[in-house]
């Protein structure tokens, strides 16, 4: 038993890493917008660590305008092949322009090609206007580095609540919760399943 809910997430996302078949750092993001109405995606963990977890995106994108109306949002990550789960529950912020200059340089050049070229969540009227629109991105920047688009960084999710479960037989699930307290740090529980 840990009672350092991040020492406990690095033992399950290490273990996750050597049998999930595909990207082990998948995690649903739910937002909600002004309204409260909800939006779930499927993104992929850039960073961790006490401070949060961290992932990147467009930020004219559905779940940046949802972020900027209400910053606080959900992440789920679901190991299938370890029957484990963890929810994650928090505020979210932009991360600094350094972490996203130095994230953005470390995607393959298509991927950054890709995030000049597109408005994501935006209509598209067919799949040609993107595919020129990368086109164009790749003679624009023939030769040189690809900087970081200024609608393109990273937002950390800073957890209040991050909850973890394991899977036991005749559904009689194990659940941990952990709470941040600020006073103490963090508090640690047991759930029904």
């Amino acid at each position: 038993m840990s009672d350092d809910p991040f020492a406990l997430f690095d033992r399950w996302f290490a273990a996750a890493r050597e049998s999930e078949p595909n990207d082990s750092n998948a995690m649903a993001l739910a937002t909600a917008d002004a309204a409260g109405r909800p939006s779930v995606r499927m993104v992929l963990l850039k960073g961790h660590g006490p401070d949060g977890f961290v992932f990147y995106t467009n930020r004219g994108s559905r779940k940046a305008d949802d972020l900027a109306a209400n910053p606080h949002a959900a992440l789920l990550f679901h190991w299938k092949s370890l029957r484990r789960q963890i929810r994650v529950e928090g505020a979210v912020s932009r991360v600094t322009d350094a972490e996203s200059d130095a994230y953005f340089a470390s995607r393959g050049r298509d991927s950054q090609l890709g995030a000049w070229a597109s408005d994501q969540s935006r209509p598209l009227d067919e799949r040609a206007t993107f595919e020129a629109r990368f086109a164009e991105m790749t003679t624009r920047f023939e030769g040189q580095d690809v900087p970081r688009p200024p609608h393109w960084g990273g937002y950390r999710v800073t957890p209040e609540r991050i909850e973890f479960w394991q899977d036991r037989a005749h559904r009689l699930h194990e659940r941990r919760l952990f709470v941040r307290d600020d006073a103490r740090g963090w508090t640690e529980g047991l759930l029904f399943p």
